[in-house]
């Protein structure tokens, strides 16, 4: 079982955004996916809540802060969704279940202060520094091309990371969202450019074992 984790201890960061979509997209692929919401806002759990039965099937299963249950049997592909201010033994918990970390920071200073300590107390944790769950990062609601993203590169070669993409900021998925539907549910025509930005996480998310 493959089982994606997307953290950040700043909220409003994407983390929702990229945990919807990601499983939209391997859901569409035709894996067996659970969604998993521990953040108490339960926004990925509301979303599953707006899609419509007619869509690639996306799962959940009962699963809280204080209790980290395994997802089903059966399940090929996992993502969780996680809340603001993960870390110490609920971080180390969410790892134990996870193969691959995805960590979405936008470039503002404010959010990366936030995401260094996460980082830190992450590249310690022993899940990854065993190598059983590899780390990458995404901006998030930033142009590739801006100061912004070069302020954000230099800020995370300190933790020789990868920058796996830059998402930009448009009204696609905050419409997808509404309709509990994600990018790789709308025709690729209308959400080509996003489909191309998020062409390096699939690559990392379909590569090793």
């Amino acid at each position: 079982m493959k089982a994606f984790l997307v953290a950040n201890p700043k909220g409003g960061s994407g983390k929702s955004t990229l945990a919807t979509n990601l499983a939209g997209y391997l859901a569409r692929q035709g894996h067996e996916v659970m969604l998993g919401d521990i953040d108490r806002q339960q926004s990925a759990r509301e979303w599953l809540a707006l899609r419509s039965r007619e869509l690639p099937a996306i799962g959940t299963w009962e699963i809280g802060p204080d209790d980290i249950a395994r997802p089903p049997k059966g399940t090929s592909h996992v993502v969780l969704d996680t809340p603001a201010g993960l870390r110490g033994r609920s971080l180390e918990k969410v790892l134990k279940l996870s193969t691959r970390v995805i960590v979405p920071v936008q470039p503002a200073l404010f959010d990366m202060l936030a995401t260094r300590h996460f980082l830190e107390d992450l590249m310690e944790a022993k899940a990854v520094r065993k190598g059983k769950a590899d780390v990458a990062v995404i901006g998030m609601r930033v142009d590739a091309r801006t100061r912004a993203a070069a302020e954000l590169e230099r800020f995370l070669a300190t933790f020789d990371l990868p920058v796996l993409t830059y998402l930009r900021d448009t009204q696609n998925y905050v419409q997808a969202t509404a309709q509990g539907l994600t990018l790789f549910d709308l025709p690729p025509s209308r959400v080509e450019r996003d489909r191309e930005q998020w062409q390096p996480i699939l690559d990392w998310v379909n590569g090793g074992a």
